[in-house]
């Protein structure tokens, strides 16, 4: 007699959700943002040297004093320099959808963290400086363009496929939120593999919420098929960190196993090693943070400021099967 009273009480719930989402995303979308953009990568290929030192005065921070004017003119000849600039131009065009999308990153930012200035876009070449392709300080974003061609690119076949894998374009914008969540998501103070994972999982949770345009994939730079991998075997990898009592250990070993940048998870079966994704840790602290978000009535900041043990406590989470 109470199941038809159930399936109206899910509904509502169901249509109540969907109505504050729509709510939410007309906010965001009605925020002013005057978002700067400056292709200096464009502006440095179409310098002569002549003209060189009104760039440097527009670019003073792109510019150190301890370089002379004869590196960067150099630069202006170099063969390789020049086919960087050819591919980025070639792979970006006028940058109008990744203009577009920052646009929105940065709308929700504001809606959800309303005092953070945001930060004038700066795209450079970086000469494949991939551990650096997004550089957010202060009031200034730098994002190395020539890190972003295709994981197959030419350019990077001495990069191991599963760094490679994430210089693509498809990736920028939830580089950008990593660089963002950097600032607002505090390192934990416990050491516990449990810890570190509901850490990566509050980042995770962000981009949620900062990039809901983006799928789960690009939200933790997998593939669509790596993400398929987690999601089927997410009961299978919770029951493994159970039975070896992983959750509480502070051994450094699980860092590089499981939350690492990495071609695969560690789990030290051949079968699932060579299947598995690198930093399966961070997609199961991911779900954490959603089952704990989805049974408490907490705010994306304080979130942000609990400590790891109780939000998996209060999470009441079970892998999905």
């Amino acid at each position: 007699m109470y199941k038809p009273f159930f399936i109206v009480f899910l509904l509502f719930l169901f249509l109540t959700s969907c109505n504050d989402n729509d709510k939410i995303a007309k906010e965001i979308e009605n925020i002013s943002l005057n978002l700067q953009i400056s292709r200096f990568d464009r502006e440095f290929a179409e310098t002569t040297p002549e003209q060189l030192a009104d760039l440097k005065n527009k670019y003073l921070y792109l510019f150190p004093k301890q370089y002379p004017d004869s590196v960067w003119i150099s630069k202006m000849t170099d063969t390789l320099q020049i086919e960087l600039l050819s591919e980025v131009n070639t792979t970006f065009g006028d940058f109008e959808q990744e203009s577009a999308d920052l646009e929105l990153l940065f709308k929700h930012i504001k809606y959800y963290f309303p005092h953070f200035e945001t930060p004038k876009v700066v795209t450079v070449i970086s000469d494949v400086q991939y551990q650096n392709r997004v550089v957010l300080a202060d009031s200034l974003l730098l994002i190395g363009l020539d890190n972003y061609l295709g994981g197959s690119h030419k350019f990077y076949t001495g990069i191991q496929r599963y760094i490679a894998q994430g210089l693509d374009k498809e990736y920028i914008i939830s580089d950008v939120a990593s660089a963002f969540a950097k600032i607002v998501v505090k390192p934990s103070k416990d050491r516990s593999f449990l810890s570190q994972m509901i850490f990566y999982g509050k980042e995770l949770y962000l981009k949620d919420k900062l990039i809901p345009f983006k799928t789960d994939a690009q939200k933790i730079g997998y593939t669509e098929e790596q993400l398929d991998w987690a999601k089927a075997n997410e009961e299978q990898t919770w029951r493994y960190f159970i039975e070896r009592e992983l959750l509480y250990s502070t051994d450094s070993k699980l860092g590089p196993r499981f939350l690492d940048p990495a071609p695969f998870s560690k789990f030290q079966l051949e079968i699932i090693d060579n299947e598995s994704p690198g930093r399966i840790g961070r997609y199961m602290g991911w779900q954490i943070v959603r089952a704990f978000m989805d049974d408490n009535d907490v705010t994306l900041e304080q979130l942000l400021n609990l400590p790891e043990e109780e939000i998996f406590k209060e999470s009441n989470y079970k892998p999905t099967k």
